[in-house]
């Protein structure tokens, strides 16, 4: 006689409430499990669900660790957890790396050297510190050279613990232009390492690296962990970097315990900050017992974004092969591609359109406009400011609101108004040795020869005799000696006494004036050199600097996010930033050759990074959900400082019925 047993008022129909893929990866009984989840399958869901499981056949809470890469991401899975459940979860121990790491050490750091009550050192107290070391080491350099600052020394640092390189290699291969300074930065690291120590305190590095280490060192707390954890569950695996893939195999090791790991390769975008795409395509080498279950089932996108998006990522060879298959019935436009003659044109369309979608009754939270790198957002925030469209950055700043370009109109706004105290400040303030008392001395001598200059030519508007002549006899301190002359020759070639440089020809010197500096004192470097590349050639049409200043000057003064209801603002992002977000209607714009996928992957010819620029433009698509717009400019620029651009080769490789071409 078989005997049915009723549900107990906790329990529920999994198979019912899953479908078939993500069924089978949550009851996997495999002590090895990684599970391949497309773009908008479920993910979440699928872990979700699996500590439901794992709960529902009686593991214990605290036997059960969830690693993830945000808080967020960890808050939100045991909430649902405990939602289906219908019990708490607090017990499971689940979180980010560093939190977990930062719970174990509390028990254990006394094995390394730390007492009781270690600190943890934000990036503010991190700086800090480096700023006090560079203080006390860099004075032994040439005075003339800029020491980098702390937090490109900052970035060396963890980008080299990250990868599980010493920072000398990562010095030669990413900071090539500081290896003069090797030496001092060679004691400005272990005298860091020192102050730490005698602080009682670990920075975020330190919180994976000394777990690590007390698990390699120490075998009866490795045992001891490896049994308390029978189940290890991770998120977002193909973003992990080597000291996370080791530190998961070294709680995971033990003989009973079961490690599942939850990714895509297809959305592995995180290399420049240590991710390894090899842990995920080499998880079944290492693991050979491991079962892979793959869940296709998209319910995001609508199936002609689904149909863009597996043929763009069929470009890549080295992949795990899936198609993603859609829950959604087919929607009514098709992907757009929208060549523009130029990016101004780009942006006029992107921002005539999202008006007509917002007027037509779809809130702007549901509108995003997604780029590869920042700088191609200046016209689109432009042309959006313009219409009295609200929007909000995730990706950082605005474009006029970033030091470095803040930095350049300084200049600018000093040769145009000598008065400008603000501007003057700024300036000098790059000089090396040069603090506030030193720069507010040098700016009484400035405004005093100044005043003194306008006195004598009552009917000039700006200074137009040279300022190395104006400011001969303004006293300078010692401090600021070495580069007061430089700073005035500079001036004076900004207003040579032949003609009145344009615009373009000025911002042109200017980078050329500062390079030195924002080479030491920005950690990315490279990308901010693109950002004013990007504001030269959008300047040949302004008229002269005056306009160009009261352009930035009234852009700036927009009430950014206050002006609308959240629901009224349209997001702007780079993609890297927009990963695991969705919206109803994408516009992926600036898809030129060289620009999207960027030229220093093109001209670099390793196929590996082709590969991950492709990944990229596949987490742009699979954003999408209703509407995709695939837009780039025929050429980047204005008039004479116009550079053609020819389509990205993922658009030219795309199917043409798979889209529909616009013309403007």
């Amino acid at each position: 006689m078989k005997y049915t047993l009723r549900p107990a008022a906790n329990e529920r129909d999994f198979a019912a409430e899953l479908n078939p893929e993500q069924y089978d990866a949550v009851t996997t009984d495999a002590r090895h499990a990684l599970v391949i989840a497309g773009a908008g399958s479920g993910k979440t869901r699928t872990l979700t669900y699996r500590v439901a499981h794992l709960l529902g056949y009686g593991i214990a809470p605290w036997r059960i660790l969830l690693l993830t890469f945000t808080n967020k991401a960890a808050r939100e899975m045991l909430e649902r957890v405990a939602q289906l459940t219908g019990h708490g979860s607090d017990q499971i121990w689940g979180g980010t790396f560093h939190s977990v790491a930062n719970r174990l050490l509390r028990r254990h750091a006394q094995r390394l050297g730390y007492l009781p009550g270690f600190t943890i050192l934000d990036s503010d107290d991190q700086k800090a510190l480096f700023r006090a070391l560079v203080k006390q080491f860099s004075g032994k350099t040439n005075k003339n050279d800029r020491f980098p600052k702390p937090e490109v020394l900052m970035g060396l640092h963890s980008l080299a613990i990250n990868t599980g390189r010493s920072w000398q290699d990562t010095l030669t291969a990413d900071y090539a232009h500081l290896e003069r300074f090797e030496d001092v930065i060679s004691n400005i690291f272990a005298a860091y390492r020192t102050r730490k120590m005698e602080s009682n305190a670990m920075d975020f590095d330190d919180l994976l690296t000394n777990l690590v280490r007390l698990l390699r060192e120490n075998e009866d707390v490795r045992y001891d962990l490896q049994d308390r954890f029978q189940h290890v569950l991770v998120d977002e695996y193909q973003d992990t970097n080597t000291l996370q893939a080791e530190l998961i195999a070294l709680l995971s090791g033990g003989k009973n315990t079961s490690l599942m790991v939850v990714g895509d390769d297809a959305q592995s975008i995180y290399s420049w900050r240590g991710a390894n795409v090899d842990h995920i395509f080499d998880f079944t080498r290492t693991y050979p017992d491991a079962r892979v279950y793959k869940i296709e089932t998209n319910y995001r996108s609508v199936p002609a974004i689904l149909n863009i998006s597996n043929a763009a990522i069929a470009q890549n060879t080295r992949q795990f092969v899936k198609t993603l298959r859609p829950a959604r019935e087919e929607g009514k436009l098709k992907p757009a591609v929208v060549p523009a003659p130029d990016n101004r044109t780009e942006a006029r369309f992107v921002a005539q359109r999202i008006d007509e979608l917002m007027a037509a009754g779809i809130p702007g939270k549901d509108i995003a406009v997604l780029y590869r790198a920042h700088f191609h957002s200046m016209d689109v925030q432009m042309e959006l400011t313009r219409n009295h469209i609200p929007f909000r950055i995730t990706s950082g700043l605005r474009f006029f609101e970033q030091a470095h370009i803040k930095d350049i109109v300084a200049w600018l706004r000093l040769l145009t108004n000598p008065r400008d105290e603000v501007a003057f400040r700024r300036i000098v303030s790059t000089f090396p040795r040069v603090g506030e008392a030193t720069a507010g001395k040098l700016w009484q001598g400035w405004q005093a020869a100044t005043e003194a200059w306008f006195a004598a030519h009552p009917d000039e508007e700006r200074i137009s005799e040279p300022h190395s002549e104006v400011m001969k006899k303004v006293s300078v301190p010692a401090a600021a000696k070495l580069h007061w002359g430089g700073f005035l020759t500079s001036m004076d070639s900004l207003h040579p006494a032949d003609r009145e440089l344009t615009p373009t020809e000025l911002v042109k010197l200017v980078q050329n004036f500062m390079n030195a500096y924002m080479r030491a004192t920005y950690d990315n470097y490279e990308e901010r050199m693109e950002d004013i590349g990007q504001l030269i050639k959008s300047l040949s049409d302004m008229p002269d600097i005056d306009a160009f200043l009261s352009q930035v000057a009234l852009l700036s003064e927009v009430d950014h996010d206050t002006t609308a209801a959240d629901d009224d603002c349209v997001t702007l992002s780079t993609i890297h930033q927009a990963k695991g977000l969705e919206w109803k209607i994408v516009f992926v714009i600036f898809l030129g050759e060289g620009l999207f996928p960027h030229y220093r992957v093109i001209t670099g010819g390793d196929p590996d990074d082709m590969e991950e620029e492709t990944r990229l433009f596949y987490v742009a698509i699979t954003r999408a959900e209703d509407q995709l717009y695939l837009t780039y400019p025929r050429y980047n620029g204005h008039s004479y400082d116009s550079q053609y651009c020819p389509p990205s080769r993922f658009l030219t490789t795309l199917p043409e019925d798979l889209f529909e071409l616009w013309s403007l």
